[in-house]
């Protein structure tokens, strides 16, 4: 079939399948179970609109419930069964396992550190650009540059951050512009990914490199939204910029740094792509989603590895929620 017919096609049951949804359910609803007549014609009518807005919304919310739900509950039952037993169920061993290896806990400090420092760099880094750039008149250039390596995957940064470490022997050309730099300061060349444990920051580098732009775009936006009346009462009071800014400027904005920051720290907790690209997780740059890519698809642990995966989950499910709480606040 020709793929243009068949997008049709697809369009014309998909569409056909929603109005035949909408308009079986209501009949079912209005005609069978609760009909507009009879001594109960009040009651029913009730009842038939408290339901309808579940009915419409129940096949989003089952789509979703198996998109989610299934995913969890199957990494669940793997991380307790052994595979190189037939899958038979083995309880907390693959738990009690990982706990014992000392890569799963180098990827828990590595994850520490970066949700130490990340989260704090790039979101610092991206109040201080939002401030500063509504300040200068080639202020949109500024945004539009900190704000284009949101364009580029972790992958493609990785890469062009991998160019800015990359090394030469001693005599030959420096093309990595660290080495560059650090060669004509009178220092010999590093392998700047190899020296534990600077090359855990030189990591971090990237993503606060990606995140800044993020950072600084809803920052900007929580910035102009401040009530003028506010900053001129306090210039007025002989407040200087530094006042301005740190005491009453950052408290009217305080729940959107929150909402930021945690939204920063659930990418954190699931970097993966930058530290695969760049060091594999070797000389000790390991981190839970690396791990756990390590065991699911190099090892073939699918226990330890699901065992892994829940551990992320645990940790990314509570910051996700009250992160929810915090937009969902804000946006009263």
């Amino acid at each position: 079939m020709h793929p243009a017919l068949q997008a049709v096609l697809t369009i014309v049951i998909g569409l056909g399948g929603c109005i035949g949804y909408f308009w079986l359910s209501n009949l079912l609803l209005d005609k069978v179970l609760f009909p507009a007549r009879g001594p109960n014609i009040g009651r029913n009518i009730r009842r038939a609109e408290m339901i309808r807005p579940w009915l419409f919304l129940f096949p989003a919310i089952f789509a979703l419930g198996v998109y989610l739900a299934y995913p969890v509950v199957a990494t669940f039952w793997l991380s307790l069964t052994d595979r190189n037993q037939g899958g038979s169920f083995v309880g907390l061993a693959n738990y009690q396992q990982m706990l014992r290896e000392a890569k799963f806990w180098e990827a828990i400090r590595n994850n520490m550190l970066w949700l130490i420092v990340v989260p704090a760099a790039s979101t610092g880094f991206g109040l201080l650009a939002a401030q500063l750039t509504d300040r200068i008149r080639w202020g949109n250039i500024a945004k539009s540059l900190i704000f284009m390596p949101m364009a580029i995957s972790f992958v493609g940064a990785s890469v062009i951050w991998k160019l800015v470490y990359d090394f030469r022997p001693v005599g030959q050309e420096q093309i990595g512009i660290l080495n560059a730099i650090w060669v004509w300061l009178g220092g010999a060349p590093q392998t700047w990914l190899t020296i534990t444990p600077w090359n855990n920051f030189l990591l971090m580098v990237v993503l606060i490199w990606i995140q800044t732009g993020f950072a600084m775009v809803i920052l900007g936006a929580a910035l102009r939204g401040i009530p003028e009346e506010t900053v001129e009462a306090a210039i007025v009071d002989g407040a200087n910029p530094f006042q301005i800014f740190f005491k009453i400027k950052v408290p009217q904005i305080r729940s959107t740094i929150v909402v930021v920051w945690t939204t920063i720290t659930l990418v954190v907790l699931k970097v993966f792509d930058i530290v695969l690209a760049m060091t594999n997780g070797q000389w000790q740059t390991q981190v839970l989603a690396n791990y756990m890519y390590d065991k699911l698809f190099r090892a073939f642990d699918w226990g330890v590895g699901s065992a892994a995966a829940m551990v992320i989950m645990l940790l990314v499910s509570p910051i996700l929620v009250w992160n929810v709480i915090n937009a969902r606040r804000e946006m009263r």
